[in-house]
């Protein structure tokens, strides 16, 4: 008796290793697949200003002044939630996103910006 309760003990023990293994797994592709997303949603809505390094060195960023986002200091000054606000309600000649462009994908966008830092 003894023997087979441990024996069960160290297969469930196993399979819930196997099972959070699993689990961290899928938490990696999904911030990859999240990654890859902002990055699609970034050169579709932000790189015709911002440019695609983000420095804003583009024809439409030097007409707009579009801020370059890899700078340290800015990274530095900006909250995340400015950032997010700026994004959803846009910003001087900056468009709001918010109706275009989802919260969860807003978020990872701000992630995005975060690893423009130079």
């Amino acid at each position: 008796m003894k023997r087979t309760g441990r024996l069960l003990y160290f297969l469930f023990a196993v399979a819930g290793a196997v099972c959070m293994l699993m689990v961290s797994g899928v938490a990696r592709t999904n911030e990859t697949e999240t990654v890859a997303d902002a990055g699609r949603i970034y050169n579709q809505r932000c790189a015709s200003c911002h440019g695609r390094d983000g420095r804003g060195r583009t024809r439409k960023g030097r007409q707009t002044h579009a801020r370059d986002m890899t700078a340290p200091g800015w990274q530095d000054d900006v909250s995340d939630e400015r950032l997010f606000n700026s994004i959803s309600n846009g910003r001087g000649k900056m468009p709001a996103f918010r109706k275009t462009v989802s919260e969860n994908d807003i978020d990872a966008l701000v992630a995005y910006v975060r690893r423009l830092r130079r």
